[in-house]
């Protein structure tokens, strides 16, 4: 998927593709490229969210920018996204490591050892979502939660969009044990510490994701050239 992506994007970026030409079809694409039809959906899906195309039901896929500048993620912009997330999980964080019950240390601790042990990438990032909104849990307050709640989509969306072309699965797994393990020992400054870490990973992987575009080592066969 990502060689689909980069050599997708790729065209877009040196004008093979205007802004406002239709994209060739799924099943030219598939023939050309030489992929399967799920393979190409999840890059013209990545392609969408990082605002170079949109879908139209019925007529196509249509270029609409030439560059990403703000991947979408749901309904949010990916920068509103993590300023928000600074915002509300740093100090939820905080909260949690002074607030958490042993029932919230328990589901987090199980949650984990969960997420560490699990390859299929769709199940990871369901949990991973699942992990943030129990940290909001475990600060104790429902309107944190109810923050965490309205995100949690653009959370998914944005975790599969980093795990898809950025691996962090395993690094997101250190960094939540860090996160579960100040925690455990009540450190509101470790926890602190170790979201904030955590939020500045996902911003480093995605700025690297927008700036670098041709991430696959080999070309794709087929399609425009520049």
């Amino acid at each position: 998927m990502e060689a689909v992506l980069a050599h997708l994007r790729g065209a877009i970026e040196r004008g093979a593709y205007a802004i406002g030409d239709k994209l060739p079809s799924e099943a030219e694409l598939c023939r050309t490229l030489e992929v399967s039809r799920p393979v190409l959906r999840e890059a013209l899906r990545a392609l969408q969210t990082m605002g170079l195309t949109v879908s139209k039901t019925g007529k196509g896929t249509f270029v609409v920018a030439s560059t990403v500048e703000d991947p979408t993620f749901g309904d949010y912009a990916a920068s509103d996204l993590l300023e928000v997330r600074r915002h509300i999980e740093i100090p939820v964080a905080g909260y949690a490591a002074l607030r958490r019950t042993p029932e919230n240390l328990d589901h987090l601790a199980h949650l984990l050892d969960r997420m560490e042990q699990e390859t299929d990438t769709t199940a990871w990032v369901a949990m991973d979502s699942l992990f943030h909104l129990a940290v909001a849990e475990a600060a104790q307050n429902p309107v944190f939660r109810r923050v965490i709640e309205e995100i949690r989509d653009a959370l998914a969306r944005q975790s599969a969009f980093l795990n898809e072309l950025g691996g962090r699965r395993e690094q997101s797994n250190r960094e939540h044990r860090a996160i579960v393990e100040a925690l455990l020992d009540g450190s509101e400054h470790d926890a602190v510490e170790a979201m904030t870490h955590h939020l500045d990973r996902v911003e480093t992987t995605l700025t690297d994701i927008v700036r670098n575009p041709l991430r696959a080592d080999t070309p794709m066969e087929g399609g425009p050239e520049a």
